[in-house]
């Protein structure tokens, strides 16, 4: 039996899991780290604290699994995106890392602007100039710490220091890459021309691969430490929700997930090249070799779900803990109570301004509708309808960009309740379904090495291969034409009230 490890480097923690080539997880282990916020809006981790973690995750389900070392054929790693790690000529970190939720280069966005044009910044990194971008974070540290910047010789991304510490090589790879801002996305290879007018020096950045190439071996010092074989292969990996796109068997045309967290994301994979002139979604590309993915961003989606429960369902936390069950499954059953529409109530998820498609930080969460009529249950379900409107939105930008969907997965924990899908469904006027691996960017990143270690031809071949459907639910037909009409003017509030939450942001 061959067995491949996936490392997933998250905000919070580091998680490693050993698999076995059908998918089966072996051991897993997890390290979490913290984060520092020097000032407000600033958000930084120490490298070191990933990588310690890493090791010690990648030795502890090693030892636990009893496997053979030699068996061990691959790694793949997955990592938050757009994290900036900057090294000397002497391989040591310059600074600790400004990471992805890191909003402090607002100037360094208008710089980005100023000397590119928004409109050809699109359309070479296929995205509008980002705050939390690696680019605009290269720039604010140019600027605002030059005696840094003078010593920096290589800059990687959060993932790819951990290759560099597994292998002693600079690399990166396309899906990561994507979330710098200096990748030509359409060409998948760095963009002299954003390089130039942004006064980067392009030898700074790590050589670029596909993402289940091998990009390296693993050093024998690091192999003696962990209790994996020298030279064991580690493949290029993928940024975190590329990595879950393949987890998940996002991999072909048609095929899609929404993911319901904090924030809220639809990602759609697709074999050409698609820009939003816009800039309403990102364009990325994908882990599977030649193609590309768009993803939507819902920025208060589980988020919402939360703010309500923390301030109006201190009695469903209590009951819930006395009946052993999560307070989210009662307040699941009470919202299913509730017909469609709300009773007439629509709710506006934007709590931290909203992201796909409106690009508005003013914007702000509304319950609109409200009468005497409503109770808990209504203003309940109604978070949760509007949720599933925005991540519409997401999808109605897809449309108009020629993306179809036909195939959707539902992630996080908002895709866990059966109430959440059966709106998307709805809504969405297509299946969702949920995966039976709950492994999503660690599994995806070693389904990259189960490729580059030879253990499948191809990426949707590894997919096909493991990936395994758990729940279907189908949208329920009389539904579809009720959520249209409430969605429908769901999306006219926006627009009335845009100039209003602009004025608020001013008082």
């Amino acid at each position: 039996m061959a067995y491949v490890i996936g490392v997933d480097c998250g905000t919070s923690g580091t998680k490693t899991v050993l698999f076995d080539e059908s998918g089966k997880v072996i051991a897993s282990a997890v390290v979490e780290y913290p984060m520092y916020q020097p000032k407000n809006g600033y958000a930084e981790q120490d490298p070191a604290d990933w990588a310690n973690a890493m090791l010690v995750t990648i030795k502890e389900v090693v030892a636990k699994s009893g496997v053979d070392k030699r068996d061990v054929k691959g790694i793949g790693i997955s990592g938050q995106m757009h994290g900036l790690v900057m090294l000397d000529a002497n391989d040591q970190v310059l600074r600790r890392s400004i990471i992805w939720c890191d909003q402090r280069t607002a100037a360094e966005v208008a710089e980005m602007n100023g000397k590119l044009g928004e409109k050809r910044l699109i359309e070479i990194t296929a995205n509008p100039a980002l705050t939390g971008w690696t680019a605009a974070k290269i720039l604010w540290v140019k600027n605002n710490e030059p005696e840094i910047y003078e010593k920096c010789r290589h800059i990687l991304l959060p993932k790819d220091y951990l290759r560099f510490i597994l292998t002693g090589e600079y690399a990166t790879e396309v899906s990561d890459a994507s979330g710098m801002q200096l990748l030509d996305v359409p060409g998948r290879c760095w963009s002299e021309e954003v390089c130039s007018a942004l006064g980067i020096d392009i030898s700074m950045l790590a050589k670029v691969y596909e993402s289940c190439e091998v990009t390296g071996k693993l050093r024998a010092k690091v192999a003696d430490e962990v209790g994996l074989c020298e030279g064991t292969i580690v493949v290029g990996g993928a940024g975190d929700n590329a990595a879950a796109a393949i987890g998940t068997g996002v991999c072909e045309d048609g095929k899609a997930f929404t993911t319901i967290g904090t924030s809220g994301v639809v990602f759609a994979h697709t074999s050409g090249i698609s820009i939003d002139p816009k800039g309403r979604v990102h364009t990325c590309c994908a882990a599977v070799p030649g193609s590309w993915h768009v993803m939507g961003v819902t920025q208060g989606a589980g988020l919402s779900l939360k703010w309500f429960r923390d301030n109006f369902c201190l009695s469903e936390k209590e009951v819930a803990g006395q009946m052993g069950v999560d307070e989210y499954y009662l307040m699941d059953k009470e919202a299913e109570a509730v017909p469609i529409g709300s009773n007439r109530l629509l709710y506006l998820p934007y709590l931290m301004g909203e992201r796909t498609p409106h690009l508005d930080p003013d914007a702000r969460g509304v319950f609109f509708g409200l009468s005497a009529i409503h109770t808990k249950k209504d203003l309940l379900r109604a978070v949760m309808e509007g949720v599933s409107y925005s991540l519409r939105d997401c999808l109605e930008v897809f449309r108009e960009m020629d993306i179809n969907v036909s195939d959707m997965m539902a992630c996080g924990g908002g895709g866990s309740s059966p109430l959440w899908r059966s709106m998307l469904a709805d809504l969405y006027n297509c299946p969702v379904k949920t995966c039976s691996s709950k492994e999503g960017p660690a599994l995806g990143a070693a389904l990259l090495a189960s490729v580059g270690a030879g253990l499948y031809s191809s990426v949707p071949e590894a997919c096909h291969a493991v990936v395994r459907t758990d729940k279907v639910c189908e949208p329920t037909i009389g539904n579809v034409p009720i959520y249209q009409s409430y969605y429908s003017l769901y999306r006219e509030i926006y627009p009335a009230l845009k100039s209003s939450f602009s004025a608020l942001a001013k008082l």
